[in-house]
């Protein structure tokens, strides 16, 4: 597909562009509004696809929580049925809030032996809606100052669970990457983060994180990879341990498979076994 369409696709997605916009704009580009609308279930997600591991697996005890922050936090927590106590990951969504997606990769984590929650930044509205207008409105009314604190307040509230063995990492993607890297500059007892094609944080405050840092890029994806070389200066720096991942030929949202144009299977299972690779060094020893 035309990389034009895709980074405008991507431009829709993360910035106040509207949706009419947009498809003038996608007319423009594909030559005729009927071609726009032919190209665009290739570029938007399809849940239908999102359950790779069933929504009732008998390996997998899954609740819907909640715990306190600045707002009333929702999460969707799910763990191994096994009894024990666990090593706790935080799943953080991306701009498209607490969907069947993010709910599928929070399975995938509590299978490889884990306590995983994915909280909805949503939450002081209700949770996330369905509706992708209302939900984008939403988004943009988030305070940022708060909307860390709740994150930062799941660190807390999963050292409390007897399932948990007080040992705490998260992984964002997106908008949930930026928040992966937020969580580990602002969270000194996190113990690993990683962060999936997400915004960095302010060089000046990279000297607070204690926690290991893996992060991985699509090799495509400019807008965001145009802050990798100040990172990872500022991580060499402040001699923090990091890992650092561009997949050559990948897109912005390289691991959703249910984005069919930009998902990269060889990518998304490299970068995954990295991640877990990570959390078993971290979260289980």
């Amino acid at each position: 597909m035309d990389q034009r369409i895709i980074n405008l696709f991507d431009e829709y997605t993360h910035k106040p562009l509207s949706r009419d916009e947009f498809l003038k704009r996608l007319a423009k580009l594909t030559g005729s509004v009927a071609a726009a609308l032919s190209v665009l279930p290739l570029l938007e997600v399809n849940y239908a696809q999102a359950a790779t591991v069933p929504h009732q697996d008998d390996r997998l005890l899954i609740e819907r929580v909640t715990y306190p922050g600045e707002d009333s936090m929702k999460g969707y927590l799910v763990r191994p049925k096994a009894p024990g106590k666990y090593g706790a990951v935080i799943v953080i969504h991306e701009n498209r809030g607490l969907n069947p997606h993010i709910e599928d990769v929070t399975r995938r984590v509590a299978l490889a032996g884990y306590l995983a929650m994915a909280p909805d930044a949503l939450s002081a509205f209700g949770g996330t809606p369905t509706d992708e207008t209302e939900m984008r409105a939403k988004f943009g009314q988030l305070d940022a100052k708060k909307t860390l604190t709740n994150f930062a307040k799941a660190v807390d509230y999963l050292k409390t669970r007897p399932d948990s063995n007080g040992k705490t990492g998260c992984m964002g993607f997106c908008w949930g990457g930026a928040m992966a890297n937020q969580l580990a500059v602002n969270v000194p007892d996190l113990k690993a983060a990683v962060a999936f094609y997400g915004r960095q944080p302010d060089v000046a405050d990279v000297p607070k994180i204690k926690a290991a840092v893996q992060l991985h890029y699509g090799g495509l994806d400019e807008r965001v990879n145009a802050g990798i070389p100040a990172y990872e200066a500022a991580l060499k720096q402040a001699k923090v341990p990091y890992e650092l991942y561009v997949y050559e030929g990948a897109q912005h949202a390289f691991h959703n498979d249910t984005a069919p144009t930009r998902y990269n299977e060889t990518a998304a299972k490299l970068a995954w076994a990295r991640t877990l690779k990570l959390f078993g060094e971290k979260l289980k020893t």
